[in-house]
């Protein structure tokens, strides 16, 4: 599988500079780091939450640590998305392949400082073989209404 519809179009349509880096199949974002050859502090993580309200946010943090629910803005709201809604939201990707492109999907974003701090990133392509390369200018391009807060410890 290539990468997702969606994500091709959005790197497309901003013209953004990037890599397509494949790897053996993997199951986590730890072992997609390990199996690509890449640091786990920069392969950005998505984390998808949702309110009792429909609405959603993307958590985006390193894949070496772990999300802090409690320092998510109005975290007494959010709650980590079934599964099976992701598969809603994310319908060109195959299933735990989230890109971190939450602004392609229509979704909020909120960004980690410690990934914002690297020269340059991997995120899924939406699918468990392959890796979009960027810098992290290019990146923040293409998430412009992104809010950069701490959300990991």
């Amino acid at each position: 599988m290539r990468m997702a519809r969606t994500v091709q179009h959005s790197l497309e349509q901003a013209h953004c500079q990037f890599d397509l880096v494949t790897h053996p199949h993997s199951a986590s974002s730890l072992e997609t780091a390990r199996v690509a050859g890449v640091p786990a502090e920069r392969l950005a993580k998505s984390v998808i939450l949702d309110d009792q309200h429909g609405r959603y946010l993307m958590a985006v943090l390193p894949a070496s640590r772990h999300l802090d629910l409690g320092k998510v803005r109005g975290s007494e709201q959010w709650r980590v998305t079934r599964e099976s809604t992701l598969a809603y939201l994310f319908n060109d990707c195959e299933r735990g392949a989230v890109p971190a492109l939450g602004e392609s999907y229509g979704l909020d974003v909120v960004i980690d400082p410690l990934l914002t701090r690297q020269k340059d990133i991997y995120l899924e392509a939406g699918n468990h073989h392959s890796l979009v390369h960027m810098s992290m200018a290019e990146y923040l391009r293409m998430v412009p209404n992104a809010e950069v807060c701490e959300v990991c410890h």
